[in-house]
């Protein structure tokens, strides 16, 4: 039994529930994570459980005030972060967010989620660059200095586009074009990091506030089998599985987190 697994097993044992004291997922404690979309939502709750479980947190979100927020948790816990107010679809400002965040240290983890929500009504040509545009341009600008050892990645993408149909094509296409592009990674660019992606079903986040409580709610949770919303957390703790080590052969892999629901379409 090694290190990490005796002191879960002496943590189960005494009874404790402190899971920062045998959570660590193999990451070593002060590598750095990067993970856009840090504001609010499934962002947050990446942000915030890469903290519990040591990693040092560099946050990005389009909005500065909800991604400081953010950082304060974490530095007020004891963790380490960088707020920094970023729009991934503009290069310049990606840029120079890097270089503040490797002020941090060397950027072993990326969590991409940042994007824009369906509801949004979007050119669909600009739609496809900005959403699968800015996650290219996250993981190249990321790699353009050498990959580091151990370099991991999480694009999130969608169950909508990859294994059912919404009402926005553009976001349909969008989600479905992100998990074709981990592909390309998992496939052509594992000599320099390990792609996987994540496909959320219907979460609990802000931009799904009242949905659940809506007649279309309403007959979509019926469908799903474990009978509720998936939590931001739900997410969170799969994209971190998915970046840690322990995952180290898990490569090109597309997991939804959707309570079943896509099973019984």
């Amino acid at each position: 039994m090694n290190r990490s697994n005796t002191a879960a097993a002496n943590a189960t044992s005494s009874g404790t529930d402190d899971r920062k004291s045998v959570l660590h997922l193999g990451f070593n404690r002060g590598d750095v994570i990067l993970v856009t979309g840090a504001g609010s939502g499934i962002g947050r709750a990446t942000a915030l459980r890469a903290a519990e479980l040591g990693l040092a947190v560099a946050a990005w979100d389009l909005n500065g005030d909800t991604v400081a927020a953010t950082a304060a948790q974490i530095n007020a816990d004891g963790g380490t972060a960088l707020a920094l107010a970023c729009d991934v679809g503009d290069a310049g400002q990606v840029d120079a967010a890097f270089v503040r965040s490797r002020e941090l240290g060397t950027i072993r983890h990326l969590a991409n989620v940042a994007g824009p929500p369906s509801a949004v009504a979007m050119e669909f040509e600009a739609a496809l660059v900005l959403c699968v545009g800015s996650m290219r341009r996250m993981v190249d600008v990321w790699l353009s200095g050498g990959a580091p050892e151990g370099a991991s990645l999480v694009n999130i993408a969608s169950v909508a586009g990859n294994l059912v149909g919404t009402n926005s094509d553009w976001y349909c296409a969008a989600k479905a074009g992100i998990a074709g592009y981990t592909r390309h990674l998992a496939a052509y660019r594992s000599d320099e990091v390990r792609s996987n992606t994540v496909a959320p079903g219907m979460t609990d986040t802000p931009r799904l506030t009242g949905f659940a409580a809506s007649e279309v709610g309403q007959r979509t949770l019926q469908r799903i089998p474990l009978g509720r919303m998936g939590s931001p957390d739900d997410i969170a703790w799969a994209v971190l599985f998915l970046l840690s080590p322990l995952a180290g052969y898990i490569n090109g892999a597309f997991l939804p987190v959707d309570g079943g629901w896509t099973v019984t379409q």
